[in-house]
């Protein structure tokens, strides 16, 4: 299998050596911040959850209370998302979208249309046992409308496999009739085929789409759909045709313009390191007149653009 992370686990891995090392960074005045981002970003997320047992049984202590005793800001931020398991990872990210003061629908959003059916049937099992509740209660009781049904039928995590070669066409059809061709939407339609169809079966009906309306699926999103209803089909629509193209728009959006959206720099580097940096990188490239590394480079400062540039893992000129 080609390797298309940036983090991969680190060869004559030693648990203990490596926890002496983030003790020693943090022991006595100061913190040797370097030695820190440097080793927890050249371990695998496996190799991290090691460490963080090792620190306990030498020291006593947490390491991640320890790291945010020690660190601060962004930087702090980041460090502590590596240091979390991915399933638990993306639990803490919907957890704190909801309860927060009013919703982050652009996480929900993120999480629920780019995972895999069995990643969102293994995070709706860990919330329930983290926090007691049910994930889609609490979605539902935070959002409303189309956007709400949407969201609820991509936790069934029940996506079909493969391509169904006998409903391309009428996939097509049916979402062409529903948007373009009548006064009005029928926003159920699009919320049945987008949610329900394979990523591999939905690029057919997109091609199938553009040959009967003229129109790119995306397009006609665009026009017939508004809010957060459009944001989740045009995160769906994107994903079918490559998660990591969605990821680099996502990142890009973060970056472009005045200020950046650093909850959303920190979680996308977290959390796609170890799954598809790499091409991610190459679909940055591809779209967009920058690299990641040159945009991260020019938006962040400090030990958190080190950190940010070591999970980038290089340039592309």
């Amino acid at each position: 299998m080609q390797i298309i992370s940036t983090v991969k686990p680190h060869s004559g891995f030693n648990a203990n050596d490596d926890a002496e090392v983030l003790y020693k960074a943090m022991k006595g005045l100061g913190t040797d911040e370097a030695a820190i981002l440097q080793l927890l970003t050249a371990r695998s997320n496996a190799q991290r959850q090691e460490i963080k047992a090792a620190y306990k049984t030498l020291h006593g202590k947490d390491l991640v209370d320890n790291l945010k005793s020690e660190l601060g800001g962004k930087f702090e931020s980041l460090i502590v998302a590596l240091m979390i398991p991915p399933i638990m990872y993306d639990v803490k990210c919907l957890r704190d979208a909801i309860k927060g003061a009013g919703t982050d629908e652009k996480v929900l959003v993120e999480i629920l249309a780019s995972r895999s059916p069995n990643e969102v049937s293994q995070i709706k099992s860990l919330y329930k046992r983290e926090h007691n509740d049910d994930l889609e209660e609490d979605v539902c009781g935070d959002t409303g409308g189309h956007f709400q049904r949407m969201l609820v039928v991509l936790l069934q995590a029940s996506r079909q496999q493969g391509i169904q070669e006998d409903l391309i066409q009428s996939d097509a059809q049916a979402l062409f009739a529903a948007g373009e061709q009548k006064f009005g939407t029928d926003e159920g339609q699009f919320i049945t085929i987008l949610g329900n169809r394979s990523n591999a079966h939905l690029r057919k009906v997109f091609e199938e789409y553009r040959k009967l309306s003229g129109y790119e699926i995306e397009e006609s999103i665009q026009r017939e759909t508004s809010g957060t209803l459009q944001e989740v089909l045009l995160a769906v629509v994107k994903c079918a045709r490559s998660v990591p193209g969605y990821f680099a728009d996502s990142l890009y959006s973060a970056m472009k313009g005045a200020g950046t959206d650093d909850k959303t720099l920190i979680r996308i580097m977290a959390s796609r390191s170890e799954v598809d940096m790499l091409d991610i990188r190459a679909e940055f490239r591809k779209r967009f007149a920058t690299s990641l590394h040159k945009m991260i480079q020019g938006d962040t400062s400090g030990d958190y653009r080190k950190a940010l540039l070591l999970l980038c893992g290089g340039d592309d000129a």
